[in-house]
């Protein structure tokens, strides 16, 4: 990859921000913000959901004016909320969204992000392929030029949004979770790539959930605690991860318990979900299934393990009734629901927390109250015609606040939620009454340590309440600790069954497709 050239000034920080402030309603998402990053080092920002994180990283980038303050890139002063400002003077973001057009090929994409004043309107396909061909090398070499961004694995895609953002001839490097759609391998390649970087003078800033995360890759540590900047710029050798967990939690965290949720299931039905001999077709993501047989019975958590793109999200969409059975059979509690449509699987009792809380989870740009109360808008539908929307808007606040979402109003679009309350949103809508089966596919991806807490006792109190989990994760250590019986899935297949307590080499050969 190709890094920009450009002296690093030790004396002038890379970025420094004065008395930030950005309010939303009555909400303070930060509140008096002031830091200096020193140049060519890694800063970690890490803190709760909602604690401010991606504001501050918005602000920096331009994406979001501030109410109040300053900020300076490389010694210039920037307009406030001025993307193109930002970028002039050496700084680049890359979003926890990926941002990449999916339809283009990755040479065309680039180009696209690129924007040079300079550009053609018509390129031939070995000119762009010159152009890119030493920056994708590292990526994957320049067979990857030609294909499409939405064919490539996540973790390549990660990296080419590095690319485009060094494209630019950025100096200064600004990560939102970018860890957050990564299994723990591309983790540690990303990791190296960023030392890498700094290395050459880059200046990084990079927003973590993980404490160990922020131990492999910083220099230094900052903590924002409900917006506010509570430990600055620390050298991470200086901090322990005692003294950063009360930083982020604060010396009197309010208690986070799991919900107490009132399952369905019937005590004398004890096999809930049960897959037979079942194969599906192959997407343009990952193979389909090939013969799965899978119970899951009440008052237990079935984990599913395995490298991503190996059938989990197959597994997940049969399941859900999104994705047709070619053979075999689904049965719910008894029943068989093979051809039924998700609406009615729902109001057999199934619940589902999908891979992407944000794209599959939610609508984005639909009100809170909206999204919280689509389970009771299917059962109302076939009993009754007419609504109350206060009621139901009522009906969504008592849940979320249950649930301890953070939020304004009822009103506000659910985009506005930061990812953690997003989860917690999708939480208070699935785990309602009526609940048999919960599908939890990476229920505490891109979550900070609190929420993922709170998340995986609230998955335990579902199990011991006589519901059935089905647990897809790509976390071991996850898997390990909340799994009665774990499955790997390996090419579309069940490839091992295991039983506490677990052989982590045993299941690590099992998903490289080792015990096959």
């Amino acid at each position: 990859m190709t890094v920009p050239s450009g002296p690093a000034s030790a004396e002038v920080p890379a970025v420094r921000c004065r008395s930030l402030g950005v309010s939303f309603g009555t909400v303070q998402a930060l509140h008096d913000i002031s830091l200096d990053l020193a140049a060519g080092r890694i800063h970690a920002l890490v803190g709760q959901n909602g604690a401010g994180k991606t504001t501050l990283a918005k602000v920096l980038g331009g994406l979001q004016a501030p109410d109040n303050g300053t900020v300076c890139i490389a010694g210039n002063q920037i307009p406030p909320g001025d993307v193109r400002a930002a970028k002039s003077a050496g700084l680049a973001m890359v979003h926890q969204h990926f941002s990449l057009p999916p339809s283009f090929t990755v040479a065309e994409a680039l180009e696209l992000a690129a924007a040079r004043p300079e550009s053609h309107s018509v390129y031939r396909r070995t000119e762009l392929y010159r152009r890119w061909q030493n920056e994708v090398a590292e990526v994957g070499g320049t067979n990857v030029l030609a294909t499409r961004i939405r064919d490539l694995p996540v973790e390549t895609r990660q990296s080419l949004e590095i690319v485009r953002a060094l494209a630019s001839e950025a100096r200064i490097l600004l990560l939102d979770e970018p860890t957050a759609l990564l299994t723990p391998a591309a983790t540690d390649t990303l990791f190296e790539r960023l030392r890498g970087l700094r290395d050459d003078g880059v200046t990084i800033l990079i927003v973590l959930h993980k404490l160990r995360e922020v131990a492999a890759v910083a220099d230094t540590v900052s903590v924002l605690r409900d917006g506010k900047l509570v430990l600055g710029p620390s050298e991470i050798s200086g901090v322990s991860q005692g003294q950063l967990s009360d930083a982020i939690v604060g010396p009197a965290p309010d208690a986070d318990r799991a919900i107490a949720v009132e399952a369905a299931a019937n005590a004398e039905q004890q096999l809930l979900l049960e897959l037979v001999r079942v194969s599906s077709r192959e997407s343009a993501f990952e193979p389909g299934l090939a013969s799965i047989d899978l119970t899951v019975e009440a008052r237990e958590i079935v984990g599913i393990a395995g490298v991503e793109g190996n059938g989990q999200r197959s597994l997940v969409s049969v399941i859900a009734g999104l994705s047709a059975v070619t053979e075999g059979s689904v049965l719910l509690g008894g029943e068989e629901v093979t051809r039924a449509p998700p609406a009615r699987r729902r109001l057999r009792g199934l619940r589902l927390v999908p891979f992407d809380r944000n794209s599959e989870g939610i609508s984005r740009s639909a009100p809170l109250w909206l999204n919280q109360s689509a389970l009771r808008l299917i059962g109302r539908r076939r009993q009754f015609p007419l609504i109350s929307l206060r009621q139901y808007k009522r009906q969504a606040s008592e849940a979320m606040d249950l649930w301890r979402v953070r939020y304004d109003t009822v009103a506000q679009p659910a985009e506005s939620l930061s990812g953690g309350n997003v989860q917690r949103l999708v939480l208070s809508r699935e785990l309602a009454s009526g609940l048999e089966v919960l599908v939890a596919a990476q229920p505490t991806r891109g979550l900070d340590f609190s929420a993922t807490n709170f998340v995986r006792r609230s998955l335990r109190g579902l199990r011991d309440a006589g519901a059935g989990v089905l647990l897809v994760s790509s976390d071991l250590d996850e898997l390990f600790e909340l799994s009665d019986r774990l499955f790997v899935m390996y090419g579309g297949s069940i490839v091992a069954r295991f039983n506490a307590p677990y052989d982590r080499q045993a299941v690590g050969d099992a998903m490289t497709g080792a015990l096959r």
